[in-house]
């Protein structure tokens, strides 16, 4: 099993797409819908993206940004005092997927002098799901990756959906908006300046890959170092050893953390028990379950499900698991 896409199998956007939003200097978007993540496409011109607190990055058509959330962020023509925020005028609130004056619409010819537009696209994902923030808490508060990745070809073929009024043209923007996201956050974690989580780079090795994707594929069997080393073909010492290296802890460690995230996941689904979640996550009983789910997560799954249910945004400033 792909283990990354396992993470970010539950991420969808769902109408997300925020306009084809024509912009003409000067002008600055204040977003302030408290995603958890927005991803900003210009699919033509630039501007910087601003996290709150954070330093300006420029991003330029045939780019992509990534901003976590759920403060507000600033995109803009040109960052005033390193905020953009502080611009004299023409900000404009970006909230509940709407941006004043934007249009799916096929612009307008631009007038006498009015300069060439910047054309965004963006969408919104409220990730509240356990298993994708094991990746997601990973990132920085904003990030960006240049034009000329493999999505190229993506992009042109989403702009050309926009406004084409064919039926389902929202939920293919959605899916092609997806995809974008997908490629994005594998391009960014490849590049020199992104720092991974442990597991990411040891999906790659001989050894630690091997032993990762086979409790990925099976959490609820009961997994054992030696067991694993044989699988992998290595002795029980050199797996745990080459694990713990790379991802930071070793694989029984490893494993039990997997499967509390699975389970705070399956806990907000009313109609499991306590004791049908222990069993799909590999524990025998909910005694057992719940003494390893409270010792990792400091509250009892009980605890977890009343929270979950009545829980707003999500935050993101958890360690990454």
């Amino acid at each position: 099993m792909d283990v990354f896409d396992e993470l970010l199998r539950g991420v969808r956007g769902s109408g997300a797409v925020f306009g084809r939003s024509v912009l003409r200097a000067p002008w600055s978007l204040r977003f302030t819908d408290r995603a958890y993540l927005t991803l900003c496409l210009p699919m033509r011109g630039g501007g910087w993206v601003v996290p709150e607190g954070g330093e300006p990055l420029r991003l330029e058509a045939g780019g992509a940004a990534i901003v976590r959330g759920p403060a507000p962020f600033v995109f803009t023509d040109a960052p005033a005092n390193g905020t953009g925020a502080g611009r004299a005028g023409g900000v404009r609130e970006v909230g509940r997927g709407v941006v004043p004056g934007a249009s799916l619409a096929p612009e307008a010819a631009p007038g006498p002098g009015s300069g060439d537009p910047t054309v965004l696209l963006a969408a919104a994902y409220d990730v509240r799901a356990q298993v994708p923030q094991r990746l997601l808490r990973a990132l920085p508060p904003a990030l960006v990756v240049p034009g000329g990745q493999d999505c190229a070809p993506l992009r042109d073929y989403l702009e050309g959906q926009i406004s084409g009024g064919r039926p389902g043209e929202q939920i293919v923007l959605d899916r092609l908006l997806d995809w974008l996201l997908v490629c994005t956050l594998r391009d960014w974690f490849d590049r020199p300046e992104a720092d991974p989580p442990g597991w990411y780079g040891a999906l790659g090795d001989q050894v630690a890959g091997p032993a990762l994707r086979a409790m990925h594929a099976d959490p609820a069997h009961p997994w054992t170092t030696a067991e694993l080393a044989v699988r992998v073909g290595v002795s029980r010492t050199t797996l745990a050893k080459r694990f713990t290296e790379l991802v930071g802890e070793g694989p029984v460690a490893y494993l039990t953390a997997w499967r509390m995230t699975l389970a705070a996941d399956l806990l907000t689904r009313p109609e499991l028990t306590v004791a049908a979640v222990a069993r799909r996550v590999g524990y025998a009983d909910a005694f057992g379950f719940s003494a390893a789910f409270k010792r990792l997560r400091g509250e009892s799954p009980t605890a977890f499900r009343r929270a979950a249910a009545t829980a707003g945004p999500v935050e993101t400033a958890a360690p990454a698991g």
